[in-house]
């Protein structure tokens, strides 16, 4: 069955990914002042996803684009995901962080594309994207870059994970900060 395909494809992904790298990138945010997160497309659906939970475990987050954005600086992380490697918003959004000071942590699963070179650590995530999704670089069932953004939610889940140990956060916490305004 096809779900059972998506699935399995899912698990090679996670099957393939440096657990100390994600670890890096945690260190990375939990010792990050302000933290700001883009990704474009899909993509952005899941990191903004990922934002919501760390605002809930109470770190100062936002999603660029938003307009209560804060500007970054020093001591503070830019998070993007830009899965095949460079789209022109997030290289010009990483120039800007880079330029007032802030870090940089890119997720991709092209770390040679031209969005790497800006980053001060990259992620790699091993999924198909929009850049290797047709011809004989296509390997999955899913389409175009479904593979990298489904990978990203379940990344995204256990980074917070790994977070919430790593942090001492307590779930009461962590729901404490939920919405009322549902």
């Amino acid at each position: 069955m096809i779900y059972q395909d998506a699935l399995a494809e899912l698990s090679e992904v996670f099957a393939r990914i440096d657990d100390g790298a994600v670890d890096a990138a945690n260190a990375m945010i939990a010792g990050a002042g302000r933290i700001v997160v883009f990704g474009g497309g899909r993509e952005r659906l899941q990191i903004m996803g990922f934002a919501m939970r760390l605002y809930h475990m109470g770190l100062d987050v936002a999603v660029e684009g938003d307009m209560t954005t804060p500007p970054l600086g020093p001591g503070d992380l830019f998070v993007v995901t830009c899965g095949p490697g460079y789209i022109s918003t997030a290289f010009a959004l990483m120039q800007v962080a880079r330029e007032a000071g802030a870090r940089t942590l890119l997720i991709t699963a092209q770390p040679g594309g031209r969005c790497a070179a800006l980053a001060d650590y990259v992620l790699l995530l091993p999924a198909q994207t929009m850049a290797d999704d047709q011809g004989e670089k296509k390997t999955s069932v899913l389409p175009m870059g479904s593979l990298f953004e489904g990978a990203l939610f379940v990344l995204f889940e256990v980074m917070i994970l790994k977070l919430i140990a790593t942090l001492k956060i307590a779930p009461e916490a962590m729901r404490a900060r939920h919405t009322n305004m549902e």
